[in-house]
């Protein structure tokens, strides 16, 4: 299946726990005032890839503990990164999310599309919230305002609200 993405980087240690494969995608609706990754705000920007190729290259290096996928907003490919993030659940990798939307958003969103619904459930991590340059903090780990959170998604799925990861 093909996906819009912005570019990728291995073996990230900033983008989640452990060393990590990450996956900037391309176009954004937030547009965050501040936002590190501007030039992912472009929906028609960035470049097509399958992702077929970028579990390729998410599994051949053995280094990797996870996948991040990143933006621009991912839940905006939710289809696509669905597909790739079961295939590498299997191969025993561990999936985070960055999304604009909180948790609460997402969940709304599910109920009316589907694949925003099966990509939260294959997720381990969910780094929500718009970034906001006035709760900027550079003490924060994997997230760059005070508003934003690290939830696990599995247990707040099992509970029916957000579970904040503690790493």
């Amino acid at each position: 299946m093909e996906i819009r993405i912005a570019g990728t980087v291995s073996e990230s240690i900033v983008d989640g726990p452990g060393i990590r494969y990450v996956v900037f995608t391309q176009g954004c609706p937030h547009r965050c005032e501040g936002c590190q990754n501007p030039e992912t705000h472009d929906f028609s920007g960035g470049k097509t890839v399958d992702t077929d190729e970028l579990y390729t290259r998410c599994v051949d290096d053995p280094l990797h503990d996870g996948v991040t996928f990143s933006g621009g907003e991912p839940f905006c490919q939710a289809e696509a990164l669905y597909e790739l993030g079961a295939k590498l659940k299997k191969h025993g990798l561990h999936l985070m999310c960055y999304s604009g939307w909180t948790f609460e958003e997402l969940l709304k969103k599910a109920e009316d599309e589907e694949f925003v619904k099966k990509l939260l459930s294959i997720t381990d991590i969910l780094a929500d919230g718009k970034f906001m340059p006035e709760k900027r903090s550079l003490s924060l780990k994997f997230r760059g305002s005070e508003n934003q959170r690290l939830i696990d998604v599995q247990h707040s799925l099992k509970k029916g609200c957000a579970v904040l990861e503690d790493l």
